[in-house]
């Protein structure tokens, strides 16, 4: 594969993860497969991250309370992505979270409404991020705290591509189905570009103790997740690759905050 390459998958990858401007040429001929750019997530996640991160930085310097900081931070973070991941949170609460078969659930997850288990979860998602970045501000400042969330960003979209390929399709021809499977060789290429990320920008912020243990904690929590979700209705959807995304988020944050 050439530099081209590389960079079209990283743009496809944008694209599909967020709502940051990304140029049209980049998918001229394109067949909308994430087959291969899913192996760009974690890099994806990375330039997600950069904009909250200098909002942090923006607003540190400028003596801004950290809590309000904290709370700026994650709607920016929201707003680039169009809570995509969100929205796949509060699904798959609801549908897990509800009694009955593997269709039932899937066909909850179809709902547009929210229900009473997804608006517990974006709750308690949210609640632990803004006093878990609000700890992280005011202990270590606006430039730690913006390699910890370009960081956790990077990890978070890296456990997608784990779930994903872990799991087959759980409905024939939803968003998740559409776009293909990783293929083998980009999964490997998004688990070393994510968990290399992840750890150097931890390790150089907190401490190699505080990377491991909270790299070890997202792994067992997605791994958990997984586990869950095979169990209740056999396969990924697109909802529960958000899901993933905003737990490992979660799980993250939490876990370095605590650590500090």
């Amino acid at each position: 594969m050439t530099f081209g390459d590389h960079l079209d998958d990283l743009a496809r990858a944008t694209g599909f993860l967020s709502r940051l401007p990304v140029p049209a040429r980049h998918f001229e001929g394109h067949d909308g497969s994430l087959a291969r750019a899913a192996g760009m997530f974690p890099l994806a996640g990375l330039a997600i991250g950069l904009g909250p991160g200098l909002v942090i930085l923006a607003l540190s310097w400028t003596g801004a309370n950290p809590a309000l900081t904290a709370l700026i931070t994650l709607i920016t973070l929201t707003g680039l992505t169009g809570a995509l991941h969100e929205d796949g949170l509060a699904d798959s609460a609801d549908a897990l979270g509800a009694r009955g078969g593997r269709e039932h659930s899937l066909e909850i997850m179809k709902d547009s409404r929210i229900g009473t288990y997804g608006v517990l979860a974006l709750l308690s998602a949210f609640s632990l991020k803004a006093v878990a970045l609000t700890i992280v501000i005011t202990v270590t400042g606006g430039w730690t705290a913006l390699l910890l969330i370009c960081a956790t960003a990077a990890i978070s979209r890296t456990t997608m591509i784990w779930h994903w390929t872990r799991l087959p399709p759980a409905r024939p021809g939803g968003v998740a189905s559409s776009v293909g499977a990783p293929e083998e060789a980009a999964a490997k290429l998004g688990y070393a570009l994510g968990g290399a990320s992840f750890l150097i920008l931890v390790a150089l912020s907190s401490g190699l103790i505080a990377a491991l243990v909270s790299f070890v904690l997202i792994a067992a929590a997605i791994h958990r997740w997984t586990a869950v979700v095979c169990a209740r209705i056999g396969g990924h959807t697109g909802d529960t690759l958000g899901a993933t995304q905003q737990i490992a988020e979660t799980v993250c944050l939490t876990t370095l905050a605590l650590l500090l």
